[in-house]
């Protein structure tokens, strides 16, 4: 007999590394070629921008995604599991700033740091996929696909106020400006500025975008929520103004509430709207060129307010009415949007709150053309009435509810050629143009004869140009460079100029899942064979931050490929899982609003700012540098192992909601990890491994002839496998899996000793199999110093059986008059007579039947029994 020859003490640091070169060297999570009729499986995390350094945040969605990998391998699916870089952007351009490096060194040396720091963890990453979008064997694609979308008539060009960021000196997509009117990125407060940009016509998807989110079934409802209020369709009216100078001239305005028309009073446009400059007095133009300017320094949010005081303009210029045939004054009002509808609204302040307030303002009439409503309790002195209602003071249409009067009023509108219906999104083209140098540099030559013309496909990628400063801490955007900027035109031949712009970061984030699918492609970005087999993404995770920006950007990419005959996939991804964040620690001066750091607090328990002496709040928050709150995943790794660390953030919380760090956690994760390895070494005394006898032998033994301890075992096993096999359908429960492994853990600590040798191996053999996705190394060590000659990650997931929960009896209750008095325990193949007479002779019946004969007994089996008495 050769027994296992396992350590007596648990030791992560001897055992980790060494499997991770194990598996390296193997290549064991090299993504196969899928076999005849087997499935395919796509695990992928969002992939990080490589600033150098790995945060808990990464630790956790990393991890997630690999234990559902992991498990589909073990299912027998060919698993795509890949790894990349979101490497171009401005952290790596300033950071090259900063210590004067070119950010493709930087970058790289980034990339190679934190691929050692992913591997720490044990991941099952095909690395065999890795890319980086910085650089060109990538970026060579992403103007490939560019293009594409420019011989579609996707990609344009113009002139139009953008979002610019002072701080990093470039303009944004409307995407990238935060509810505050605040850059996503540096945090500066938006300015608006008129420039020659790139866009990609996403409103061209808008209505297929908002239609699909239906079929997104596994993405979480917030997400879903976000993206449809952000595409925003609004069914409306477009109406004609026509001037009262002009009768050939109109201004169109856009309203959801038609009803309310009698009661427009003037109209009102946004101050960039220049329609109407010709007409314009040369002073109130002068008027208004201010009011243009300062409304580019407030951001969307500030204008829309419905409680910021309102400015505006008085044009000069009046229209008419067209219901009512009044004339009506024409103002500019900050409040009202060029974005948004036509950029122009009619003035309704009896009826709209922001309407009501600049009336008020400016001394405009008010005119009430709607009382009551479905409520029939609103005070209609009490304005504005927002709410639907019954019109008054609008000659034929009084009496008729909005919803009529809305349709009376289409119908005239449409008759007399001034109203028709519509329908308008929020949406907005998405804006690619960057004026910084670290990004993807869009391949079109500007020729003076031709106008613009793309760059052949045969001659991408268009390189990025080496490094020229202008100066100290400067790195030039490439307008500035000259000899880069020079080239000769595809198309004529003549002498011509590259564009200087780069592209959004968005736009290479928002392909890369398809080439992984073929990443090793040299010759096209990706083939349809290759995308039809693996595509769409099963199993996507990351971080709501992303609900609009990249998610939006993907879908619509992934639609207008489509569209290019280049894949058949509709949706990117899907199922879709957004974690929830990793919160530590923090301590917070309240009267200050400053943060403390850790290692400044003496008195945990009485936490006291070390300088001034005041009580400090202990909260958990996001964990950040400037909150002092972070912990180095490395040093959790150093003392406790890579499979405790993941443990601990499967274990803590549900993966979408905020996971709360604590040590003393950390430290039970190691301890049961202990319990499970104690737990091998005892079992270990009474194996024999000699020749491949675990864990290929077939375990057999009858389950009629178990003892007690061992039927308790059998019965762990299979009801782990069974509830664990749950928590990875629909909602992903990982932390409740991992309490199974450890409800199994304890059963075979308590019974083990007492079962046979086979059921025994039985029962460990499946508790390494279910512990490996979430422990890999512990449960691959295990698994070969019990004999067994393949990796465990080879191996196939266990097979619940469901005779095993059955029980040979059941606990029958007993009705006494209808009531419950209580329950015994009877045999499963009981009969009714039987079920009967042992209820006539139990304790409970001889107690409150006092002694009294059963007019009836009403048995149901399996449940009951009533006796009537």
């Amino acid at each position: 007999m050769i027994q296992p020859s396992i350590p007596d003490k648990y030791n992560p640091q001897a055992i980790e590394e060494r499997w991770q070169s194990e598996w390296s060297k193997k290549d064991i999570y090299r993504t196969p070629e899928p076999k005849q009729g087997q499935k395919c499986f796509y695990a992928l995390s969002m992939f990080p921008y490589p600033s150098g350094t790995l945060h808990m945040g990464h630790v956790r969605n990393y991890v997630i995604t690999d234990v559902i990998a992991r498990v589909q391998r073990l299912h027998g699916k060919a698993v795509l599991h890949p790894m990349g870089w979101d490497a171009f952007g401005l952290p790596a351009e300033n950071a090259a700033i900063d210590r004067g490096v070119d950010p493709g060194e930087w970058t790289d040396k980034n990339i190679s740091q934190m691929r050692k720091q992913l591997s720490r963890l044990g991941l099952s990453i095909d690395w065999n996929k890795e890319f980086a979008t910085c650089h060109s064997d990538y970026y060579r694609w992403t103007q490939y696909l560019f293009l594409e979308l420019y011989n579609s008539g996707l990609a344009y060009q113009k002139e139009s106020n953008v979002n610019w960021d002072p701080i990093d000196q470039t303009v944004l997509a409307n995407e990238q400006v935060d509810n505050e009117g605040k850059s996503w990125r540096s945090g500066a407060l938006v300015e608006k500025r008129k420039l020659k940009q790139w866009f990609l016509k996403i409103t061209d998807y808008a209505d297929e975008l908002l239609k699909d989110l239906e079929k997104l079934k596994d993405w979480p409802e917030k997400v879903i929520a976000m993206q449809s209020n952000w595409i925003g369709k609004s069914h409306g009216v477009e109406i004609d103004f026509k001037l009262s100078n002009d009768s050939s001239h109109s201004i169109t305005i856009f309203t959801t509430r038609p009803d309310t028309l009698p009661g427009a009073v003037y109209l009102a446009l946004a101050p960039e709207n220049q329609e109407l400059d010709k007409f314009l007095d040369k002073k109130i133009m002068t008027n208004i060129n201010v009011l243009r300017t300062e409304v580019s320094k407030l951001n969307q949010k500030e204008r829309s307010s419905e409680s910021r005081s309102k400015k505006g303009i008085f044009s000069g210029l009046y229209a008419i009415n067209p219901l009512t045939e009044e004339t009506v004054e024409i103002w500019y009002a900050d409040y009202v949007l060029q974005e948004y509808g036509t950029g122009a609204v009619m003035g309704v302040p009896a009826h709209d709150d922001r309407d009501y307030s600049f009336a008020v303002n400016y001394e405009l009439p008010i005119t009430v053309v709607i009382e009551g409503c479905n409520t029939e309790n609103v005070d209609i002195k009490k304005l504005p009435i927002t709410e639907e209602g019954y019109l008054i003071n609008s000659n034929e249409l009084n009496g008729l509810t909005s919803k009529e009067a809305f349709i009376q009023i289409v119908e005239k509108g449409k008759s007399g050629q001034w109203a028709r219906k519509t329908t308008q999104y929020k949406l907005r083209d998405w804006l690619i143009s960057r004026q910084r140098y670290w990004g993807c540099p869009i391949p079109i030559i500007n020729c003076k004869d031709c106008g613009p013309v793309s760059v052949k496909s045969e001659s991408l990628p268009v390189l990025l140009p080496k490094i020229e400063k202008n100066g100290a801490n400067v790195i030039s955007s490439l307008k500035n460079n000259r000899n880069w900027l020079k080239t000769i035109c595809p198309k004529c031949g003549k002498s011509a100029v590259r564009e200087s712009d780069t592209m959004d970061t968005f736009m290479c984030s928002s392909w890369y899942f398809l080439r992984f699918a073929d990443a090793n492609n040299r010759d096209r970005p990706f083939t349809k064979k290759e995308i039809d087999q693996w595509l769409p993404v099963d199993q996507y995770v990351g971080g709501i931050e992303h609900a609009i920006l990249h998610l939006l950007y993907a879908r619509f990419f992934t639609k207008a490929l489509r569209d290019r005959n280049l894949i058949t996939t509709t949706e990117p991804f899907l199922k879709l899982l957004t974690q929830g964040m990793v919160q530590g620690t923090t301590y917070k001066n309240p009267k200050t609003g400053k943060y403390i750091r850790n290692e400044d607090v003496h008195d945990k328990n009485v936490p006291i700012d070390p300088i001034t002496g005041d009580k400090l709040e202990t909260i958990f928050e996001k964990m950040s540098k400037s909150k002092f709150n972070g912990v180095d995943p490395s040093t959790v790794v150093d003392k406790y192992g890579a499979d405790t660390a993941r443990m601990f953030v499967l274990f803590k919380a549900p993966p979408e909601k905020d996971l709360e760090w604590e040590d003393a956690d950390v430290e039970g994760q190691y301890r049961f990890l202990q319990r499970i390895w104690r737990l091998s070494k005892t079992l270990s005394k009474r194996v024999d491994i000699k020749g491949t006898e675990f864990p290929t032998k077939s375990y057999k033994f009858d389950k009629s002839k178990l003892n007690q301890a061992e039927k308790e075992i059998y019965i762990a096993v299979h009801k782990a496998i069974l509830e664990i096999n749950d928590d990875f359908k629909d909602q992903l429960q990982l932390n409740t899996a991992i309490s199974e492994l450890m409800k199994l853990t304890k059963t075979l600590i308590e019974h083990i000793d007492q079962a046979g040798i086979d059921i025994a191996v039985f029962a460990i053999r499946d508790l390494l199999k279910l512990l490996s996705p979430f422990a890999p190394h512990i449960s691959e060590e295990l698994w070969y110093l019990f004999g067994a000659k393949n990796s465990i990650h080879l191996e196939s997931w266990p097979i619940h059986d469901q005779e095993a929960h059955k029980k040979d009896d059941y606990t029958l209750v007993i009705q006494i008059n209808g009531k419950v008095r209580g329950s015994i325990v009877v045999k499963n193949d009981i009969s009714k007579t039987e079920i009967e007479k042992t209820a006539i002779e139990s304790d409970i019946s001889k107690k409150w039947m006092d002694n009294k004969e059963p007019k009836r007994i009403i048995v149901i089996p399996g449940k009951l029994v009533n006796i009537v008495c």
